[in-house]
């Protein structure tokens, strides 16, 4: 996980979660979190801004992702961080990530992936070879460049181009502007297909699938619809023989048996394949968790 310097779970419930990234504490959404009640209330008026999702009766928007930050008042006494920057950083060492506060509530890291990005760097190093990997819905970064970090090839592929240039800025930020990263806007499902006919394939593949999204021409994605689809051309494009592997996963209906049956089902894994499988989580300083997702991962021996 992040160091504490860098990022804290503060408190949860009701609906919203407070965290503190480096120096500035947030207020934001999470469904996961509607179950229980905040311990610390009194915490909560310490927040610099809060992000709220517009409400579509009232006529702001018909789009329910969006939102806005609301920041505190300069003299609003309960509330002393000092007002947002435009754009901050955090590490997870050697990582270093660009943080600014977007319509969607987001901030360019989901802090529960640093479990995930520690395994990459180590799963990379073990396989003691350069490996090709393929990071889909690959966001701001964060797997990219553990791989990288790791001595690995990557071919980084989200469907946002703004997002593909933060990624960018974070690779020069964590001095990785030089590694051999590819970096593509283009659908995950589109990309993937034309690999296949390009006759290129990867030993190592890596999947965030989003609950729904659009691609850069306007291409819808389901995960309930695309992914089995998204998988079995994953299969094909590692020949059946993937040396390692992760996906993660945020929606409802995708839990650590559903994913792994898919996995199976696609022939990315066998069912024999040594497939570990755990929650994400995010963990306050009184060692309440808040569930996070589930996230996957499979890797071959050197020897096989």
């Amino acid at each position: 996980m992040f160091s504490i310097d860098q990022y804290e779970l503060l408190d949860f419930g009701g609906g919203r979660k407070l965290e503190r990234f480096g120096p500035h504490i947030l207020d934001r959404p999470s469904p996961a979190a509607g179950d229980v009640a905040p311990l610390l209330p009194s915490l909560w008026r310490r927040a610099t801004a809060r992000y709220e999702r517009f409400d579509a009766d009232a006529g702001q928007s018909a789009d329910s992702e969006r939102g806005a930050w609301l920041t505190a008042g300069k003299n609003d006494r309960d509330r002393s961080d000092p007002d947002l920057p435009a754009s901050w950083e955090i590490n997870h060492a050697p990582l270093v990530f660009e943080l600014r506060l977007t319509p969607f509530g987001h901030l360019g890291v989901f802090p529960e992936q640093a479990t995930n990005w520690d395994w990459l760097r180590h799963a990379i190093l073990k396989a003691g070879r350069p490996l090709e990997v393929l990071n889909l819905f690959a966001y701001t970064g964060g797997s990219t460049m553990a791989c990288a970090a790791a001595g690995a090839r990557v071919v980084h592929v989200d469907s946002a181009r703004n997002i593909v240039q933060w990624a960018r800025q974070n690779a020069r930020h964590s001095g990785l502007e030089d590694a051999p990263i590819r970096w593509i806007v283009e659908d995950a499902a589109l990309f993937v297909r034309r690999e296949l006919k390009r006759g290129r394939s990867y030993d190592a593949i890596i999947l965030d699938p989003p609950s729904y999204g659009h691609g850069p021409s306007g291409q819808s994605w389901r995960i309930d619809r695309d992914l089995p689809a998204l998988l079995s051309d994953c299969a094909d494009l590692t020949r059946g023989a993937s040396a390692l592997g992760l996906i993660t996963c945020h929606s409802a209906a995708w839990g650590k048996s559903e994913m792994r049956s898919a996995l199976i089902a696609s022939g990315v894994c066998s069912a024999s394949s040594p497939i570990h499988s755990e929650e994400l989580h995010l963990k306050c300083g009184d060692s309440r968790r808040l569930h996070s997702g589930v996230a996957l991962r499979w890797q071959k021996s050197p020897d096989n």
